[in-house]
């Protein structure tokens, strides 16, 4: 008779070893480890659902796109790359209550009226909690199947029967085999369900979305293997304290990873946010320095966000930098640069700076507006509020191209905005209709003196 094998795993990471540690070499959290003990008969689910086959040249493989399923949403859709690939699986984490749970309940039932059956496996809820909320939704769809179960065998039993256009598994860490002798929710669970799963799904050519829990870093609960093992890895992202949600993609095998899509949470559900740029800016406060639009491209779309900056003195002798949607790191190189290139004295001050909105942006385009942002409040001298400030600061305080300018400046235009300071550099072979201000500069020198 086969000994089962034991060891011991992180709940946190995934990281494994053969004996007990207190502290996990992986993710350095304490008392993470719990023993996992798993049947050495077991049987493992092929991961490759595919006929055998011979080698051959790339040239001669044919290859077709698949038609996609489009979700009636229209953000969501943008991120997972124009819609469902049927035989994909897809991986979507959250924080919670931010939201998961609610729009793959509004997409299932827009694709159950478009495509056909629609199973929705709760395994955390029950079927009258599932649907009050529904209710709420105003979901009303026949054809979307509401189902209460934690095992993977009933719920495959299920899947066969019902032969669904799209299957919804909330949560991957409630569902359990009944050939391990792990917890639901363990690593071993997670990984054997999700590769049993995604046999499933490519088998049966029917698209699989599975909602994942996140540890108190935010990143996905579980062995790192499932990121591996899924087509599609989608994060959401908000503060319970703003109304704002964005979903964003960190994978996909279908698609761009650079799209995202904004939701408004509502009484009704999550609403699609058409022009995020003019919500974003909309509250925006004329005749205050420190208060700047700037343009961040996320995937193809140009948002114009407003970033504020606050520069005072620090009241305890250790100056410190404060940042909240901007990466903290970037803010202390551009200080360093306004001091050493310019000579802005702002050694011994407090800065703070804000993406309004509950908004994060990380590309170098919104570098210039930053620091003009600095100036301004350390100055004391406001913005014109129908300027937009464009660029990437270099440590030699030179103002560097960006990439789709001509998005941006287009975007700036249709808000409103007369008077864009952008890169010199990229001036050659724009070409531009729109009727605003183009103001090329080359360094900080030139962009402060434009503005102030």
């Amino acid at each position: 008779m086969a000994k089962a094998s034991r060891q011991f795993v992180c709940q946190e990471c995934g990281h494994s070893s053969i004996r007990w540690l207190g502290r996990c070499p992986g993710c350095e959290e304490w008392n993470t480890f719990v023993e996992e003990i798993e049947e050495a008969s077991t049987t493992h689910p092929r991961l490759i659902a595919q006929p055998a086959s011979d080698p051959a040249p790339i040239t001669r493989v044919a290859a077709s796109e698949s038609d996609r399923h489009l979700t009636g949403i229209s953000e969501f859709d943008r991120v997972l790359g124009g819609g469902v690939v049927p035989g994909s699986v897809v991986l979507i984490g959250g924080d919670p209550g931010i939201g998961k749970s609610t729009i793959l309940l509004q997409a299932s039932d827009a694709l159950s009226r478009s495509y056909g059956q629609v199973l929705y496996v709760s395994g955390e809820e029950s079927v009258a909690q599932t649907k009050l909320r529904a209710n709420r939704l105003g979901i009303t769809s026949d054809q979307l199947y509401v189902l209460c179960e934690n095992s993977l065998e009933q719920i495959e039993s299920h899947i066969t029967q019902l032969n669904p256009c799209l299957v919804v598994i909330d949560s991957i860490q409630a569902v359990h085999l009944s050939g391990l002798q792990s917890a639901p929710g363990s690593v071993a669970q997670v990984r054997e369900s999700a590769a049993h799963l995604l046999v499933i799904a490519k088998s049966k050519n029917i698209p699989i979305i599975l909602v994942g829990h996140v540890t108190k870093e935010g990143s996905l609960a579980g062995p790192r293997v499932l990121e591996h093992m899924v087509d599609t890895v989608l994060y959401f992202e908000g503060e319970s304290q703003h109304i704002y949600r964005v979903l964003r993609a960190v994978k996909n095998r279908f698609g761009s990873t650079n799209e995202i899509g904004i939701f408004e949470m509502l009484s009704q559900g999550l609403v699609e946010v058409k022009n995020p740029s003019a919500l974003f800016i909309s509250e925006r406060q004329e005749n205050t320095s420190g208060s700047v639009v700037v343009s961040s491209m996320e995937g193809t779309r140009p948002l114009l966000l407003e970033l504020q900056a606050l520069v005072s003195p620090s009241s305890f002798g250790f100056p410190r930098n404060t940042t909240a949607g901007v990466d903290r790191q970037r803010i202390a190189l551009l200080i360093a640069v306004l001091q050493k290139r310019v000579g802005l004295d702002i050694g011994d001050a407090d800065v703070f700076v804000n993406i309004t909105g509950g908004m994060r942006a990380d590309e170098p385009g919104i570098d210039l507006g930053t620091a003009i942002a600095i100036t301004s409040s350390h100055r004391d001298i406001a913005i014109d509020p129908r300027t937009i400030v464009i660029g990437e600061v270099g440590l030699g305080g030179e103002v560097r191209a960006v990439a789709h300018i001509d998005k941006r400046l287009i975007e700036a235009a249709k808000l409103g905005f007369n008077r864009a300071i952008f890169p010199e550099s990229n001036r050659k072979g724009l070409e531009l209709k729109e009727d605003i201000d183009l103001v090329g500069v080359k360094d900080l020198y030139g962009a402060l003196g434009a503005l102030l």
